[in-house]
């Protein structure tokens, strides 16, 4: 009969996800992974899996509960037009920069290893295409309220809403000044939504 773990799973998990966050995928070592879990290899590998398997379960995580935080998001907004220009300017939503250098998680780790690890690119694709069924959505909702032009195409408006934000995550973390990326979010939105650009 397996003993029952010992350890908090979420709380291990979280702190290996900040430091595959900080570091990047390659860089984090094995070390570096049983300091930040306070685990030893057996237990964090009998529990989890290899490097690549954790690393794989945390992305995961953090997709998932980004796309539960959009979804919830939307459905709470007074228009459909508040969910997208919160997206777009969210690179630029820390007035010190540090997130904007931080990055996304999801957006660092495809950068790294979408073209050596095809999990990862998977993933990537399965969180993009739920970001952008959920654009979709709100811009269709937009649509509805005026706020979106009647000819508009929801879908191909996400869509480039979705270039334009990643655009803007890669830029903050070349640690572009907050200002700076402030601008470019909102010539985003004045260029590509005017009607639902901040006022």
């Amino acid at each position: 009969m397996a003993r029952p773990r010992k350890f908090d799973e979420d709380h291990v998990l979280l702190a290996v996800r900040d430091e595959f966050w900080d570091k990047g995928y390659a860089a984090t070592s094995l070390e570096d992974l049983l300091r930040v879990s306070g685990l030893g290899k057996g237990s964090l590998y009998g529990a989890f899996g290899d490097k690549q398997k954790l690393f794989l379960r945390v992305l995961r995580d953090y997709d998932d509960t980004n796309l539960l935080m959009l979804r919830e998001r939307l459905e709470s907004s007074a228009r459909g037009a508040d969910l997208v220009r919160e997206f777009v300017l969210g690179p630029a939503s820390d007035p010190t920069g540090a997130a904007a250098r931080r990055g996304c998680l999801l957006a660092n780790s495809n950068a790294e290893l979408a073209i050596s690890t095809p999990e990862v690119a998977a993933e990537a694709r399965r969180s993009y295409d739920a970001i952008t069924a959920i654009l979709t959505e709100a811009l269709e909702r937009a649509r509805r309220e005026g706020d979106l032009a009647p000819d508009a195409d929801p879908a191909e408006t996400a869509r480039a809403t979705l270039v334009a934000q990643l655009g803007l995550v890669a830029l903050g973390r070349t640690g572009v000044d907050i200002g700076t990326l402030t601008a470019a979010a909102q010539a985003v939105l004045a260029r590509f939504l005017p009607a639902i650009a901040p006022r």
